[in-house]
């Protein structure tokens, strides 16, 4: 189902180059790079959306009715996730040309300075019309940023891996979501619980946005010791760059690309339901405070970070796409009872359902960075991996906090969103039986 197209030689796995054995100080500093990095831009990504989901309406989008407010402030949430095709295809670009390292370092950059900005932005009632204008544009700088970061981010971590290890390394970056949620919300619970609500709406929501400079500056004091990947470098030695890696990838993976940006729908987009119209929907609905809901989540990123790290393990001993199949099985059952379970308003059942929901979605997100990069050889791989990821960001993430609250408006009832759920969880099953494994996994096993 997928070629390693242009006549190129077919490369080795991107999880076992002939060179590598151990881990080396390289390597290690590599992965730590990406998930401390990861880590910081997610976070940098994720309190805009708790914010979209607790102050944004009313401070950017004033409005009579507060269902309107929160879906505007929902949209421009999903700003983000149309920039980040944009960003992954413009960074996989130089990214496969000019190297990874160079479009990680740029990544963090973009996504810390537009960060920083949103925490000075003044709102509505202090210059108007542009002040969501400017929000909008941040957020739009944001999708840029996080766009190139995973694909970077993922094969500076496997392409720096040992033999067989793959998939344990690439868990990495994705482990980097979960933390980078984790703090987002450290950073919301502890400032609601310190600032007074009248203060919090006015300055207090802006303090997690300020503290991002601070991460930035670590982030990048790593990935400038990180070496370049040893598989971009051979791709530079044997004189396999191309001019156009992106038109290479569709040419001749397109293929690959969509069905791999299906894979990842559902876990997206049940996920970014989870982590903000559900942070809306318990206090709003169910009548748990915001700290408690924001606590759940908390509780809930650890779990979702084991259910990461167990199933990209499993997937260095059983075919990667198999593990995908498990899991995205999983995840059809838990979305069918997640809103069964949370609406008993019992706090205890909340709790499982919110426990239950994040191990799930570690589950299909574990092997992922190592199957999209064994889709595509090394002189487009950044290329592809980046906009398959992208494509399922788009089509899931983007658009499912808007559609969870459409929904709920429009129905009054949890259903509505839980059929939404089981729609795309059928998808991403769908995709991941028509996936074939990539070339390079083949020769690996």
């Amino acid at each position: 189902m997928s070629s390693t197209g242009a006549g190129k030689a077919a490369p080795s796995n991107p999880s076992a180059p002939p060179a590598r054995g151990g881990p080396t100080a390289s390597a290690r500093r590599a992965v730590a790079g990406s998930f401390v990095g990861s880590t910081i831009e997610w976070y940098d990504f994720f309190i805009f959306g708790t914010a979209a989901s607790l102050v944004f309406g009313p401070q950017f989008f004033p409005s009579e009715s507060s269902v309107a407010s929160t879906l505007a402030a929902f949209a421009t949430f999903a700003v983000g996730f149309v920039a980040r095709p944009v960003g992954g295809a413009l960074m996989g670009h130089f990214g496969d040309r000019v190297g990874r390292k160079s479009m990680l370092v740029l990544s963090v950059g973009l996504m810390g300075a537009a960060t920083v900005a949103m925490g000075l932005l003044p709102n509505y009632a202090s210059i108007g019309v542009w002040a969501p204008i400017l929000l909008v544009t941040l957020r739009f700088l944001q999708g840029l940023g996080v766009g190139g970061e995973w694909g970077g981010a993922v094969l500076m971590a496997t392409e720096h891996a040992p033999r067989g290890r793959a998939g344990l390394y690439g868990a990495a970056p994705q482990l980097g979501v979960p933390a980078g949620v984790l703090l987002a919300n450290l950073a919301f619970l502890l400032i609601t619980n310190v600032v007074p609500e009248d203060d919090f709406q006015q300055w207090g929501w802006r303090i997690p946005f300020l503290l991002s400079a601070t991460l930035i500056a670590l982030a990048m004091w790593i990935r400038l010791g990180v070496l370049e990947s040893p598989e971009f470098e051979a791709t530079k030695r044997d004189g396999n760059v191309v001019s156009a890696p992106m038109l290479e990838v569709l040419r001749t993976h397109w293929r690959s690309v969509f069905l791999a940006g299906g894979t990842f729908i559902a876990a997206n987009g049940i996920g970014i339901v989870w982590l903000t119209f559900v942070l809306k929907y318990g206090t709003d609905e169910l009548g748990f405070t915001r700290g408690t809901m924001l606590a759940m989540v908390v509780a809930a990123c650890p779990v979702w970070m084991l259910g990461m790290a167990l199933s990209a393990y499993y997937s260095d001993f059983v075919p990667r796409r198999t593990v995908y199949i498990q899991a995205s099985v999983l995840l059809l059952v838990v979305s069918l009872l997640f809103f069964l379970t949370l609406d008993t308003a019992s706090l205890p059942l909340a709790v499982i359902a919110m426990l239950a929901l994040a191990f799930t979605l570690g589950t299909a997100g574990g092997p992922q960075s190592a199957l999209f990069a064994e889709l595509f050889p090394p002189h487009i791989r950044y290329s592809g991996a980046s906009f398959a990821y992208q494509v399922g960001a788009i089509l899931g993430g983007g658009i499912a906090p808007f559609i969870a609250t459409a929904l709920f408006s429009r129905y009054g009832s949890s259903w509505a969103i839980t059929t939404y759920f089981l729609v795309v969880a059928v998808i991403s099953l769908g995709s991941i039986v028509l996936l074939k494994a990539g070339p390079q996994a083949r020769r690996a096993r």
